[in-house]
């Protein structure tokens, strides 16, 4: 079991971990105004980055927000997603996202994601479309 902290190995820190995560993406898992990038690392932990960019989502306050939220929620369900690295992106009207709204989409995002690898397989076209169901 991997421990619930969000310490500086379990984080995305320079570029070019973030570049290998946006150049050869092994999953990509689309939600409601967000986008998960996800890598496979031979690490025995998850890896987390986060893109929250001043034009997706205006204020620093909602900003700070949302990248508090993610790593809660992150931080709640790395033992699902043990050998990621995701890169979170922002699209417009993230923000306005209320927070228990929030922290349920991760929590299915989180959900499929950890699907992919068990499958060892990327996301069907229903998945990409947003319908995991199907």
């Amino acid at each position: 079991m991997v421990s619930r902290d969000f310490s500086r190995e379990k984080r995305l820190l320079i570029p070019r971990q973030f570049k290998a995560v946006f150049d050869s993406p092994t999953a990509k898992v689309p939600g409601k105004h967000v986008l998960l990038l996800a890598r496979l690392n031979d690490l025995e932990l998850p890896r987390l980055g986060l893109v929250i960019g001043k034009k997706s989502v205006k204020l620093s306050v909602q900003r700070n927000r949302l990248k508090r939220l993610i790593r809660n929620s992150f931080r709640l369900n790395q033992d699902a997603l043990i050998g990621w690295d995701i890169v979170v992106v922002a699209r417009k009207g993230f923000g306005d996202l209320e927070n228990a709204e929030l922290t349920q989409q991760f929590d299915k995002l989180w959900k499929r994601l950890a699907r992919n690898r068990s499958r060892g397989q990327p996301p069907t076209e229903a998945e990409v479309a947003g319908n995991p169901d199907a």
